[in-house]
């Protein structure tokens, strides 16, 4: 069952890669068309590692022995989700915008309204790998994702 979920999961975590390649490539064939923002491409890169690193983590998920359809479909929307969060930080229409400090701001409540509900999402995904794996995160964990989830709140 597991590689049957890696698949399409894949498919979309590779599309969200995707999503934030082709933006990049815009900004590199057509340099002028948008002056670019260092922090909008602070958040390209946190996004593009952290779709890499979804994929990894979530091979733990091969140690799941009985999968229901809500589990699944609920990775399913983790994956979704990721997608959502690099989709945002690219617009398919760039011409009413001078810059990418315009269209992030613009975005701003739409990027963060997605990544607290991501960092909700990665909770509950991190709990369902087991309390043995939770508890190997230490406190750490659970409070880096409170203080990124204050801090995306403020930022809306």
């Amino acid at each position: 069952m597991f590689e049957y979920v890696v698949v399409l999961t894949g498919v979309v975590i590779g599309l969200a890669l995707t999503h934030l390649m082709q933006g990049i490539a815009r900004i590199v064939e057509q340099p002028s068309r948008m002056r670019i923002w260092w922090l909008h491409l602070g958040w390209v890169g946190y996004m593009f590692v952290n779709a890499v690193f979804w994929w990894w983590w979530e091979f733990r998920l091969r140690l799941i022995t009985s999968w229901s359809f809500q589990f699944y479909a609920f990775v399913l929307g983790y994956a979704f989700l990721i997608y959502l969060i690099c989709a945002v930080l690219f617009p398919s229409d760039a011409a009413p915008f001078q810059s990418f400090k315009d269209y992030f701001m613009a975005r701003r409540r739409w990027f963060f309204g997605l990544l607290i509900a991501w960092l909700a999402v990665d909770f509950f995904d991190t709990w369902a790998k087991g309390s043995v794996y939770f508890a190997s995160l230490g406190i750490e964990y659970p409070i880096a994702q409170a203080g990124l989830a204050l801090l995306s709140l403020w930022a809306c």
